[in-house]
């Protein structure tokens, strides 16, 4: 079988295909991973075949995508390779690809946000193009493949096929001290993903943060891009920044500060991790009131402060509930239990199969 998988956004896209996508290559099949130009890093990082669908006038930010482009780059893909089944993410578009070609439609998503009124407005959108194309309709999916945990779905959310999430994440060397839990000290992650350059101001909160668990004898690390190490190492004292394989080192930390990234508090959650979320847009919020809501983490919302309280200070005192207080940690290796008992990746492929084979 021949199953083409779409992604877009960030290289988180790519992480939490790529499970899937190397139990169905692991199985036998042919797969092809769509992308623009900016995930093709990511997709060689965790080794899938993988085509860019940016067109040669936008490789360098001339235009933004429009949802034309993206058909028209889909279609010309499936010229040349035609597949038999499509999987797709957030994205209308690959369900229209796969009503086009007559082939099942697989939607893989992480489903922690309501997303009605999104689907209602995209779909709206891609009218024109339906028409264009001869459809009358943009059909349900054949298969809902959900890597969120049921425990923290949003209410109402549509009915889905459970699937564990197996952390991926860009890869190259390790050192001994990624994978070894610092001796007689607790380890606390700082990231902001891969999207900013810092989870926070450098060199004002953040500092403040970072000696504050430092003076209370915590090892303090920070995953960050390449550039934010080497602009802001020097002011953020004897810290560890730069490339840190997150699926790595977070077995052995005790807390985690991020930004609210699905791959991020997953993969965290994997590893029994407990979080402290500083969201940095409404999707991050949303990881982080689920993920608090049952307990494995604690919300700062930067856009509400709270009775006037300096939210720098409100930050350093959520670090310290959290190390001081167990509760937080039993409830994540709770919520790590539940999404470890959810089906393999193998298990939900037998199910695509299936649909292929109709």
């Amino acid at each position: 079988m021949k199953i083409l998988f779409t992604v877009g956004g960030s290289q988180a896209a790519v992480f939490g295909v790529a499970p899937l996508a190397a139990a169905a290559r692991n199985a036998g099949h042919e797969i092809l991973l769509a992308a623009d130009e900016p995930l093709m890093a990511a997709a060689q990082s965790v080794a899938l075949p993988a085509v860019c669908i940016t067109p040669d006038r936008m490789r360098y930010g001339q235009d933004a995508m429009t949802a034309t482009d993206r058909i028209d780059a889909l279609l010309e893909v499936t010229r040349q390779w035609t597949p038999d089944l499509v999987v797709g993410g957030l994205s209308h578009v690959p369900r229209l690809l796969a009503a086009r070609l007559k082939v099942p439609f697989v939607r893989h998503i992480w489903y922690i946000a309501p997303m009605a009124r999104r689907d209602r407005t995209a779909i709206a959108e891609l009218q024109p193009q339906l028409q264009r194309l001869g459809l009358t309709g943009l059909p349900e999916p054949d298969l809902f493949v959900d890597l969120c945990p049921p425990a923290l779905r949003p209410p109402g959310a549509s009915a889905a096929r459970s699937m564990r999430w197996v952390p991926r994440v860009s890869q190259r060397r390790v050192e001994p001290w990624m994978y070894t839990r610092p001796a007689g000290r607790r380890r606390v992650l700082i990231t902001a993903g891969t999207r900013n350059l810092m989870l926070d101001t450098p060199g004002s909160s953040l500092r403040r943060l970072v000696d504050s668990l430092t003076g209370a004898g915590a090892e303090v690390l920070i995953a960050a891009l390449p550039e934010a190490a080497e602009r802001y190492g020097a002011e953020l004292g004897g810290v560890r920044i730069g490339w840190i394989p997150l699926d790595v080192v977070a077995p052995t930390c005790d807390l985690a500060v991020h930004h609210g990234g699905a791959t991020t508090a997953m993969t965290l959650i994997h590893a029994g991790v407990p979080q402290l979320i500083v969201p940095d847009n409404g999707y991050g919020k949303a990881v982080a009131q689920a993920v608090s809501g049952y307990g494995a983490a604690v919300m700062v919302d930067r856009d509400r402060p709270q009775d006037g309280q300096d939210l720098d200070e409100v930050t350093v005192t959520a670090c310290r509930e959290i190390l001081a207080d167990p509760t937080y940690a039993e409830r994540t290796r709770t919520l790590a239990a539940h999404s470890a008992a959810l089906p393999t990746p193998d298990e939900v492929l037998r199910e695509i199969e299936a649909l292929a084979a109709r």
